[in-house]
């Protein structure tokens, strides 16, 4: 848990750091929004799609080597980007590159090592795990962007290419495959249990599409498939990349905005932990309809919430920020109870890249209506919008209560 938490902060770290250089980019190279925000979708894109065969190669290939070989190639294409000085650049090292590298140090981990080692309390370590993402905007967003503030954008790339090198030598020293291996058993498995079955090692391409195929069958698949996607366009893909240029656009700086981004993170490390907690204990479906009506409700009052002196911004924060991916932990366990232990990191990878198109999409949505209305005010009233419809869709998710057991051959 420690060593993937780390692990998961480090690519959340990394996955922030295009909204600190999309103002420096603009100003240097004159970029327009549009632009430096089609980078950053075909990023979120890949992040989501990069899941499912993430999770199928951690069954064929193990955990750390996976792992490993995302790491390098983050800190590699990170540095490259040092060296950037045209838009093509960007999209191929920010967008293929790290997008496709981040895709692996992502959810679908979470979900392989919450399966794999624990059998009670799931909840509540998906939860801690995905809190991760957080901290990670927590430790590095207000730094990364007084750096660039006072030095730059290209200081802050290689403090965040340094973060995924330093990461390597944990994982490839500390994180073991399975708890067998520790001569161990799961979290919650009595000695009365049977060991679970290891399951055979698979082509991981033919794995994910032979997943992806039975599963997409059900309608439970698309139903968790659309709301998130609208979670991941409503928090990484709009807030999270376009919050720092609108908080500009009212006169605040990039550091003020990175900010209050890193106060959200703070109330989602306990927001998503609690939401853990709570998903071992009560009806997921309905934890989901409060998680994303609240957020809907928080985005569309947060034009107004410039207009407010004192309490305008620090209010959206408390309640946005609790709600940030609290929507994880419920979603894992829905997808665990309808398609089984083993199958459900690869479903969950297959989810996770409807979350990152719907990020991607308003990354680029976002921007482009930004440069063409002159205002984020319309994104905003979507992205709530949409966040109102997912709450009604999750209540059909599961109903009859059936478990079914996914198997690609």
């Amino acid at each position: 848990m420690g060593v993937v938490f780390f692990v998961l902060l480090a690519a959340a770290g990394t996955r922030a750091t295009p909204s600190v250089m999309m103002l420096p980019l603009e100003k240097q190279f004159g970029w327009s929004r549009s632009t430096i925000s089609l980078a950053i979708s075909i990023n979120l894109a890949l992040y989501g799609l990069a899941g499912p065969f993430a999770a199928a190669a951690m069954q064929r290939f193990g955990v750390r080597p996976t792992v490993l070989a995302a790491l390098a190639t983050l800190a590699a294409g990170v540095g490259l980007s040092s060296m950037m000085t045209e838009p093509w650049q960007m999209v191929l090292i920010w967008g293929v590159m790290v997008g496709s590298a981040t895709g692996v140090a992502a959810l679908t981990l979470s979900a392989t090592i919450v399966n794999r080692w624990f059998t009670t309390h799931r909840g509540l370590a998906m939860g801690i795990l995905t809190a991760s993402s957080a901290t990670g905007q927590l430790v590095f967003l207000p730094f990364l962007a007084s750096l660039s503030e006072h030095f730059g954008w290209r200081p802050v790339v290689f403090v965040v290419a340094g973060a995924a090198a330093i990461v390597l030598p944990l994982v490839a020293w500390l994180l073991p495959e399975r708890p067998a291996d520790m001569s161990l058993r799961p979290v919650g498995e009595t000695a009365e249990m049977p060991p679970g079955v290891v399951p055979a090692p698979k082509n991981p391409i033919k794995l994910a599409f032979g997943t992806l195929a039975t599963a997409s069958k059900t309608r439970d698949f698309w139903l968790l498939f659309f709301s998130f996607f609208v979670c991941g366009a409503s928090t990484n893909g709009y807030v999270g990349t376009h919050l720092i240029a609108m908080c500009s656009d009212y006169g605040m700086t990039q550091v003020q905005g990175a900010t209050l981004l890193a106060a959200m993170g703070v109330f989602d490390l306990f927001g998503t932990t609690l939401s853990g907690w709570l998903s071992d204990r009560f009806n997921a479906r309905v934890l989901l309809f409060w998680y994303y009506g609240l957020r809907g409700l928080s985005l569309i009052y947060l034009p107004y919430a410039f207009g407010i002196d004192f309490f305008g911004l620090p209010l959206f924060a408390v309640f946005y920020g609790l709600d940030w991916i609290a929507t994880v932990p419920p979603t894992v366990r829905l997808a665990t109870d309808v398609y089984g232990k083993e199958s459900a990191p690869i479903v969950f990878g297959w989810i996770v890249a409807g979350h990152q198109l719907g990020a991607a999409f308003a990354a680029l949505g976002g921007g482009m209506l930004r440069s063409s209305l002159g205002s984020y005010t319309i994104a905003t009233m979507i992205s709530g919008g949409l966040c109102l419809v997912a709450a009604l869709t999750v209540l059909r998710i599961n109903r009859a209560g059936r478990s079914m057991g996914v198997a690609a051959t």
